[in-house]
């Protein structure tokens, strides 16, 4: 059995597609770089995070949390041997005029390299791309709506693009107000099979009202008929009318028999054998807090086509499954992401993220052998350049922990740990200059909702001449750090495993878990919580920490607790 989510922590609004006897699926990614994550599988069982999209297309710098990259579509055309990428850029949610910028990219190979971006519009989000069996090919997207007496976000437009003029043909056309009640229409991809035009949609909103629902119409520009039942997946079964309710979140809908909420925004992809799988976004909150630090993370169900030509849960339900069964597939590991890194690579691991630019600006594996040297930049509730390195977080019961080589020289310069929301939600474990103290100390600060906390009380002076191990350990619904000094082997390196946790030491108060979340976070939303190491240099801009292992051990089958 496949045992959901199948990519855990932050991993939203997946596309899958196919090419030959691989599957491709990709996810959205927002503020973080490098953007749209690519997963790569053989058996729809095992996954490996293989390649991203997008590396230096965009400039993201400036852009406020839970903007960015919202919502790849990724397709394969057989014809023409090439995949595309549809995506937006969100610039500003500002006053609901949402200004977004949608692209178009293409690549022979899903590795790439990726074609120069063409614009398409910028006529609402979640656009996608249909390339049709003659040719043409139609972009479809949730023109948003911003005029007051209107149903909001907006309704589903198509338009038909043009490959040898690189742009839309006309203006974009409205065709679908969804096929449920729920309001909140979003999502759309464009499908064709059997002479008919699948039009897959998100309806609900991304929150606990959400499902997958489908429409069907035998020309691309409608008209459309809806499901007669209304919706393929969710995790909540109702019948309601949200149209008039514009918010995406609903608690309200909350199912306590689930453990996976939120489901909805899917795609699927048809197997060669004639199986049929369903990829959608869900979340495992904290309850009762109704908190996901987990982000929205993807999932995956076994559907079928019925003989009348809509698609239906293979269990014969319709709620979102825990448990599904695998594909009549050849098993076909994967490699996985690894837990330790000792830096040993010449090539920093694919796995690392930072906010709104590319990692490789302030982090070298080649400067000092066996290390990660991140150079220090803005503070860390700056939108431009910031220095973090970090990890998506992918359980509530994990231990991080890493070694710093660091040495401060004024109280511009700090480097450290850190389990981060966004530029306005973090915890830093430090090391940094103290003038009271006249040389190396460690404390906390903590960023709640914007308003910064310097934990004094945690202040506690170091030897400069020592490694620092730091450790961040996240138990449910609490988290604390620790600290202590490195004890070197005979080479004069850590090894692997050989921290003596009893050497360590606590310091600070506990943290609750659940307020690094879309749902606390006053600033962000649509994310999850990170987990990394970080340095800063107000100063110049100069200064550099050096990190000698980063090890995140994460117990990946326990569930977000549950009262």
């Amino acid at each position: 059995m496949i045992k959901n989510p199948i990519f855990k922590g932050f991993n939203p609004d997946p596309c899958i597609c196919r090419k030959g006897d691989d599957y491709y699926c990709a996810v959205s990614s927002f503020e973080w770089m490098p953007g749209i994550p690519v997963y790569h599988s053989k058996d729809l069982v095992h996954w490996e995070l293989l390649t991203h999209v997008i590396t230096n297309q965009v400039d993201l710098r400036r852009l406020p949390s839970a903007k960015g990259i919202w919502a790849p579509c990724l397709t394969y055309n057989e014809a023409e041997d090439c995949f595309y990428v549809v995506y937006g850029v969100m610039q500003s949610m500002n006053s609901r005029y949402f200004d977004v910028d949608n692209y178009l990219i293409s690549a022979k190979d899903i590795c790439g390299p990726w074609s120069e971006p063409v614009y398409l519009h910028s006529d609402g989000f979640d656009a996608s791309l249909l390339s049709d069996d003659d040719g043409k090919k139609y972009i479809v997207s949730l023109e948003w709506e911003f005029r007051e007496g209107y149903e909001k976000p907006g309704v589903i437009a198509v338009c038909e693009y043009d490959p040898e003029k690189k742009q839309i043909v006309g203006y974009p056309q409205r065709i679908w107000k969804g096929s449920t009640n729920r309001g909140c229409i979003e999502a759309p991809h464009l499908t064709k099979r059997n002479g008919y035009y699948y039009l897959m949609c998100a309806e609900g909103g991304t929150g606990y009202n959400h499902c997958v629902t489908l429409a069907r119409a035998k020309n691309p520009f409608g008209p459309y008929e809806a499901d007669p039942e209304g919706y393929v997946v969710s995790s909540v079964i109702n019948e309601s009318n949200e149209r008039a309710d514009p918010d995406h979140l609903k608690p309200k809908y909350f199912n306590p028999d689930s453990v996976l909420q939120k489901s909805g925004h899917g795609s699927y992809v048809d197997l060669p054998n004639g199986e049929t799988y369903l990829v959608h976004l869900t979340s495992r909150p904290f309850v009762p807090e109704l908190r996901c630090t987990l982000g929205r993370e993807t999932a995956i169900q076994k559907v079928k086509w019925t003989e009348d030509g809509w698609l239906r849960m293979a269990d014969g339900g319709k709620l979102a499954q825990l448990e599904v069964e695998e594909p009549n597939l050849p098993p076909c590991p994967m490699p996985e992401t690894p837990s330790f890194d000792d830096f040993d690579s010449d090539k920093l691991g694919n796995f690392y993220y930072a906010p709104r630019i590319m990692p490789e600006i302030f982090a070298s594996v080649t400067a000092r052998k066996g290390y990660v040297r991140l150079r220090g930049q803005e503070s860390r509730t700056s939108l431009h350049n910031v220095s973090i390195l970090a990890r998506k977080l992918t359980s509530v019961y994990a231990t991080v922990t890493t070694s710093v080589d660091f040495h401060p020289e004024v109280y511009h310069h700090s480097a450290g740990l850190i389990i981060y929301y966004d530029n306005q939600n973090y915890v830093n474990l430090r090391k940094y200059y103290s003038e009271t103290l006249g040389g190396s100390a460690l404390s906390i600060i903590q960023l709640e909702n914007g308003t910064k906390t310097e934990m004094l009380d945690t202040r506690v002076a170091v030897d400069d001449s020592k490694e620092i191990i730091m450790r961040l350990v996240i138990d449910g619904r609490k988290l604390h750090f620790e600290w202590g000094y490195k004890v070197a082997d005979g080479s004069g390196d850590q090894e692997q495993g050989k921290v003596d946790s009893k050497s360590l030491q606590r310091i600070g108060p506990d943290f609750e878990t659940s307020k690094y979340s879309d749902e606390y976070c006053k600033f962000g939303e649509f994310t999850g919580a990170f987990v990394g190491i970080t340095c800063a240099d107000h100063l110049l801009h100069k200064h550099c920490a050096d990190f000698d292992f980063f090890d995140y051990d994460a117990d990946e089958d326990r569930e977000v607790p549950r009262v």
